[in-house]
């Protein structure tokens, strides 16, 4: 997302000036369950979790949210860092 990502990198720390650390790292793994990044998508699932309230985050509603995608790691990928690997 080139320098747009680190302005919401940024925002998304700047949450923590607000809410908890535990709340924070809540709302990014509910956005990234959702399959969404960003500051917006971020936020609101923070407040959600802190109202206690179902998120309301209907993707067809907020198109302009950056989409993630990430791909599970295979095991050997981490074997190749392995002292005497050969690879």
């Amino acid at each position: 997302m080139g320098r747009q990502g680190k302005r919401e990198f940024v925002q998304i720390l700047r949450l923590m000036e607000t809410f908890s650390l535990d709340d924070v790292a809540a709302g990014i793994n509910s956005a990234l369950e959702r399959g969404v990044i960003g500051f917006d998508a971020v936020k609101h699932l923070v407040l959600c979790r802190i109202e206690r309230r179902p998120p309301r985050l209907d993707m067809t509603v907020y198109p302009y949210l950056p989409k993630a995608h990430v791909a599970a790691t295979s095991p050997g990928v981490y074997m190749s860092l392995l002292p005497g690997s050969g690879r």
